[in-house]
């Protein structure tokens, strides 16, 4: 199967596939090309409550593929750095809760995408990793930021000055991701915690998600929108009656 970007959605649950396993699940440029756009037919449908992002097999992404770079090199088009970040943009701007599931290799432009993520569970073993310094690239300006609002300055100037590796130990000690699970635990996990995100509020988590990024100035609309659709109004009845709420809100964009 040509290396490509595999996706299905059920029961509100969209999920993510990167595909190229003969090299651990690394990005070509055609991949990075497509992910924003299939990004936003998922955001668009209402179906999809939330996202999860995973690679084939053993591991999740092992970067950009060197060689399709190359092949790429003098052709007419988009910069390939260019087409990463502007994946990572789009997978960060998607306004539903997003779940990157790390196996084995999570490196470079593999680790870029899964930093836009919301949350990050991995699978005891995996490995991390940021090395343009062993290539003598530029990382890019908004990525190195996001990098850094997640992990802090020392780890992203420790993990971009050297292009070491840390596994999962250190990347929980430095929030790098939010939990760890053993081997063969992962897509339990994953499933089950997914399920919980979808029972819950989604207005309530795209106003949440807008805030968290910065943007505050919307405030007022999202208390109307609280109390126009009935969110808050479901949300205390159920608790008042003991029960499982009944969320219908739907992002309309």
């Amino acid at each position: 199967m040509e290396p490509q970007l595999l996706h299905t959605v059920a029961d509100g649950i969209a999920i993510v596939v990167i595909h190229h396993p003969a090299k651990r699940n690394a990005m070509t440029v055609p991949m990075w090309r497509e992910l924003p756009p299939l990004l936003g037919r998922l955001a668009a449908d209402p179906a999809v409550r939330v996202l999860v992002l995973t690679g084939e097999g053993a591991a999740f992404c092992a970067g950009a593929d060197i060689s399709s770079l190359r092949a790429s090199e003098g052709e007419a088009g988009d910069d390939p750095q260019a087409l990463a970040v502007r994946a990572e943009e789009a997978l960060a701007a998607f306004p539903k809760p997003t779940l990157a599931a790390v196996r084995g290799h999570c490196i470079g432009g593999g680790c870029q995408l899964a930093a836009a993520c919301d949350l990050r569970f991995a699978e005891e073993g995996a490995l991390f990793g940021v090395p343009p310094a062993r290539l003598g690239i530029v990382y890019p300006a908004s990525s190195t930021r996001r990098l850094a609002s997640l992990v802090g300055l020392a780890t992203t100037k420790y993990l971009l000055f050297s292009a070491e590796l840390i596994g999962t130990e250190r990347a929980l000690r430095t929030g790098l991701v939010d939990e760890v699970l053993p081997a063969g635990e992962l897509a339990k996990r994953v499933a089950e915690f997914t399920r919980v995100l979808v029972s819950r509020s989604g207005l309530t988590q795209a106003a949440a998600k807008e805030f968290a990024s910065g943007r505050t100035d919307r405030a007022a609309y999202w208390a109307e929108q609280a109390r126009s659709g009935g969110e808050t109004a479901e949300g205390v009845a159920a608790f008042l009656e003991r029960r499982e709420p009944r969320f219908g809100w739907t992002f309309h964009g």
